[in-house]
């Protein structure tokens, strides 16, 4: 799947992708649609089921996936990253979807700056 594909299935999702690169791995930035202090654990649970929906399909080979959130275009507001571990555990249903949450919420940085 090339990058304009990944990025159309994310926007289908409400992900208000930024920018994307699906090299390994893949490096995607989205603009928050809730710029507030804290990154919205919901848009990042959208933006996650957009790669799982994929991967359920077979459309998508997980690999690990390092977003940006942008409050602004130019921005940062916070980071964070799945492994591709991580995903195939979900989807071989040896990680639980709070397992998996938990892992991707920690991972995020507070410390964008």
């Amino acid at each position: 799947m090339d990058e304009s594909e990944l990025e159309e299935e994310l926007r289908n999702v409400g992900v208000d992708v930024h920018d994307i690169e699906t090299v390994d791995p893949v490096d995607l930035s989205y603009i928050t649609a809730y710029p507030g202090e804290e990154v919205n654990h919901m848009e990042m649970g959208k933006v996650l089921n957009g790669f799982l929906d994929l991967a359920r399909e077979d459309e998508w080979e997980p690999k690990r996936v390092e977003a940006t959130v942008l409050r602004f275009e130019d921005e940062a507001m916070n980071t964070w990253y799945a492994k591709a571990e991580w995903f195939e555990g979900l989807l071989e249903y040896r990680l639980s979807e709070t397992e998996f949450s938990t892992h991707v919420l920690e991972t995020l940085d507070e410390d964008v700056d």
